[in-house]
């Protein structure tokens, strides 16, 4: 893999215009990026910018907090599908995890990989939030759910990834590992991938491939 196609190049400003969406698709093609990670007002656009090109689409469900209802995160997951969405990275109810509510967590990943079908499903644990403990229960919750990826974070709350959370998860995840959230510098994207992630998510993406010796 070049370093370019480990990345979901991401812009998830609530704040971000058209044109800035258009940026990122362009920017996205330029670079041979996997794909561009956007909130699901963005996802029709996107696809319709990206069409007849490699670059995926990925957008968000139970953002930034995970704590919709299941119902909710099904819903958004069949309307992200049906305008074009590619990958889903869908917020775990940390809450519940935390909690101890583990059959919650497990069904709410379920729902909405039944809901994805054969789409990529990736699972935000929100690391920062966790113990180790945690993320390892997390992981197998996840795994029991038919997850492809787990994700360290949503870059909305606490810390980013970290290198040590992402040994941990691939250690207990049998799938793909997604280091996301205060990746900025080569330096940080080669940490992350020594440390075993699959994918990286960061909207420093062009500066990032542009530091490459």
């Amino acid at each position: 893999m070049t370093i370019a196609e480990y990345f979901d190049h991401t812009n998830l400003d609530p704040a971000a215009s058209t044109e800035a969406i258009e940026q990122l698709c362009r920017e996205a093609l330029e670079y041979n990026f996997f794909s561009v990670c956007i909130h699901p007002i963005h996802v029709t656009l996107a696809k319709r910018l990206l069409q007849d090109s490699p670059v995926k689409v990925t957008t968000v469900v139970g953002f930034p907090l995970g704590q919709n209802l299941t119902s909710v995160k099904v819903f958004e997951t069949i309307q992200a599908v049906a305008d074009g969405a590619d990958e889903i990275d869908m917020v775990m109810n940390y809450g519940a995890l935390i909690e101890g509510n583990y059959d919650l967590v497990k069904q709410d990943i379920r729902a909405v990989r039944q809901a994805c079908s054969e789409k990529v499903l990736k699972v935000i644990l929100e690391t920062s939030q966790l113990t180790d403990q945690q993320i390892i229960t997390a992981c197998e919750l996840a795994e029991l759910a038919e997850a492809d990826f787990v994700k360290t974070s949503t870059g909305f709350r606490g810390d980013g990834a970290k290198v040590d959370q992402v040994k941990l998860m691939k250690t207990y995840f049998h799938g793909l590992v997604k280091a996301s959230g205060g990746i900025r510098t080569y330096d940080d994207w080669k940490a992350m991938v020594d440390a075993g992630a699959d994918r990286i998510g960061a909207s420093a993406s062009v500066a990032i491939v542009n530091q490459a010796p």
